[in-house]
């Protein structure tokens, strides 16, 4: 490919720590920053001893991070500089816990608890995390002819970890109403540890419902997403009441459940 001017040069161009000559001694460990490196070939390398140039394979070679002259070195004698001209054909390979947060040009803190973003700044995880997740169930079986909202004995305590926390609230039970043609709603009841209690769905309708028909058992699921704004315990209770004008009865089935997951903003 042509260029205009100069051609860009290709490598991973290093210079190494400087190496103190032991007497006797002919291999040397080659070191950047500290940190061990290994040059491509002698042929990828400048070193000069007693300011004359070494002639690669000849008077020095290489073996990973060893340099090793050809003869043992004596008192006197100086190593002057080893430069690494890296590999020609590409940028080259850092060496490891060789390139740094200021090589990256990376902000923020660097620890456990944070990760690194695409725009090279550390950030807290935040938002659409699971904090914590607590179940309740109800083994027992329940009737009920109630014309407004009344506790079926399903419920669950969770005391949130941050007031900025959404809570998701989700029921389950299976049941029957004796007349067809009646209707059975339900809804979460909110209570907060000495505070009041506060319908989460409609106060009238509810969240869910179930229409009678001939002695058909039906399932009812029930979600609710709460934004309580509290780090006191709050208790959530799943309530039903039967169509007003029905004079229907609703038959619950022995085995309920609900769950509600703690959800960091």
């Amino acid at each position: 490919m042509a260029y205009i001017g100069k051609e860009p040069t290709v490598g991973n161009f290093q210079k190494c720590d400087a190496i103190s000559v032991v007497n006797g001694q002919a291999d040397y460990t080659l070191q950047v920053g500290g940190t061990n490196v290994s040059p491509e070939s002698a042929n990828h390398m400048l070193v000069s001893l007693n300011g004359v140039l070494q002639a690669p394979s000849d008077s020095f070679s290489i073996s990973g991070s060893t340099l090793s002259f050809a003869s043992n070195l004596a008192t006197g004698d100086v190593i002057d500089f080893v430069m690494l001209l890296g590999n020609v054909l590409d940028l080259g390979v850092p060496s490891d816990n060789t390139v740094s947060i200021a090589k990256l040009t990376a902000t923020g803190t660097k620890d456990a608890t944070t990760f690194l973003r695409g725009d090279n700044t550390f950030a807290t995880p935040s938002g659409g995390k699971v904090l914590q997740a607590v179940t309740g169930t109800s083994s027992t079986a329940s009737q009920g002819t109630e014309t407004s909202f009344t506790d079926t004995g399903l419920n669950v305590t969770i005391t949130p970890s941050a007031t900025s926390s959404k809570i998701l609230v989700m029921a389950h039970t299976t049941g029957l109403i004796d007349t067809n043609d009646s209707f059975v709603y339900f809804t979460i009841e909110r209570q907060i540890s000495g505070g009041s209690d506060t319908n989460i769905g409609d106060s009238s309708i509810g969240l869910s419902h179930m229409r009678g028909d001939t002695v058909n058992i039906s399932n009812v699921m029930v979600h609710a997403l709460d934004s309580p704004s509290t780090t006191s315990a709050i208790t959530y209770e799943f309530q039903r009441r039967v169509s007003a004008d029905s004079g229907a009865a609703m038959y619950q089935n022995v085995k309920s459940n609900i769950t509600v997951l703690e959800i960091g903003a």
